[in-house]
């Protein structure tokens, strides 16, 4: 973990709400707390050498999967975004989205997929799934890639701001030139990134791909993802074509974009987690 992101992470939204004098507090105060917290940073695990007394290779479990690596798409993880320092052994609620992931995943999962997931943060859903995707290669983005806590010769790790439509064009859709058989959008959260993700990535996705969003809510539920109220959130969007096959228009879908997904969703399907919602696209 660099400096600028622990500061960017846990103290730029302090910052800027300071006067002068605690501005002058934090700037002195940032790089003994970041060295501090790097003694209890998460060592990166090689996992090709990954020494297996759990049976994380034999389970078809995901959800087993989720909760060893202390994902939060599991059902109970330990407090991963607090300060490294501050951070217990006690566990806490996840999203329960492991049902959902199992019921799409199970009859892929010995095959030769490519899986992105935007968000990645630490890593820790990326390695529950090398376990249970065995065969498959791993596109793991965020924008803190030095936060990402494991290796693998089926992971890549690098970077992406979802926020910024020329990122993704310049890091995922520019970079790659195979497509994506699972596309996870697990970033921001906010109004534009969800919806800019869905519709530029959803060109890279394979026939018969999945794209994924969660906390499809989010926009709809918490101010600080959409600050100016906008509409139409992309929950609005996906519930609209759902039921009645109509596509709102959205500024921050282009038209070659929005023709791209009319021609080729074939299902559009959205659960409730244990606080969130979670959507499940299917490609024709």
């Amino acid at each position: 973990m660099k400096l600028r992101t622990f500061y960017k992470i846990y103290y730029e939204h302090r910052f800027k709400k300071a006067n002068y004098i605690l501005k002058l507090y934090i700037l002195i105060v940032i790089p003994i707390k970041y060295f501090i917290n790097l003694i209890y940073l998460p060592k990166i695990i090689n996992l090709d050498e990954f020494i297996d007394g759990f049976g994380l290779f034999e389970t078809s479990d995901l959800g087993k999967l989720f909760d060893f690596f202390n994902s939060d798409k599991g059902n109970l993880f330990e407090n991963q975004y607090a300060h490294p320092s501050k951070r217990t052994s006690l566990k806490i609620k996840g999203h329960g989205y492991s049902n959902f992931y199992q019921k799409y995943f199970e009859n892929l999962k010995s095959k030769n997929l490519n899986i992105l997931e935007i968000g990645s943060f630490h890593g820790n859903a990326s390695a529950a799934l090398f376990f249970y995707f065995k065969n498959s290669k791993f596109f793991a983005a965020d924008i803190y890639p030095d936060l990402f806590r494991y290796r693998s010769n089926r992971i890549q790790n690098f970077y992406v701001n979802s926020s910024n439509e020329d990122s993704i064009q310049k890091n995922i859709i520019d970079k790659f030139s195979d497509n994506f058989d699972i596309i996870i959008e697990d970033a921001g959260h906010s109004l534009k990134d969800q919806i800019i993700s869905l519709f530029m990535l959803f060109k890279k996705l394979n026939s018969g791909g999945l794209f994924i969003i969660e906390e499809l809510d989010f926009p709809d539920t918490r101010k600080d993802m959409n600050l100016k109220n906008e509409k139409p959130t992309l929950r609005e969007i996906l519930f609209k074509f759902k039921e009645e096959k109509i596509l709102l228009n959205s500024n921050y879908i282009k038209k070659n974009d929005r023709d791209n997904f009319l021609y080729n969703i074939d299902s559009i399907e959205i659960y409730k987690g244990n606080f969130n919602e979670i959507a499940i696209l299917k490609k024709k």
